[in-house]
């Protein structure tokens, strides 16, 4: 088992193809996920359960984190944004329609909105 750094608090664990992996592991909606209960590599549409399930998945050692990113054409950034996402703000910082209010610091606040215009 090996921590890879890809950028300063980044780490991911990579269990690699040397090691025993459990058949199933606590998923991120509370229930065992097997490989099998991955996302199909020809996802187009990502929800936020979907993208938990890759971030758990590679956490977990189900997949390496270099198969997840080859399976679904992810960067590791990307990967690494969505697991960032989720230990800032859970699952729902996952959501798209709130990417960039996660992104800027915090959701914004309407009353401020409302005063500056």
């Amino acid at each position: 088992m090996t921590f890879i750094e890809h950028a300063p608090g980044d780490h991911i664990l990579d269990r690699g193809q040397d090691e025993p992996v459990d058949s199933s592991v606590i998923g991120p909606e509370g229930l065992p996920m097997t490989e099998q209960d991955l996302p199909p590599p020809n996802t187009k549409r990502w929800v936020m359960r979907r993208k938990a399930e890759v971030v758990t998945g590679v956490r977990s050692g189900l997949i390496s984190l270099e198969e997840a990113c080859r399976r679904y054409t992810l960067s590791v950034e990307e990967f690494l944004s969505w697991q960032r996402l989720i230990d800032s703000h859970g699952m729902r910082g996952l959501r798209a329609t709130r990417l960039q209010d996660y992104r800027d610091g915090g959701l914004h606040d309407r009353s401020r909105i409302d005063a500056a215009e």
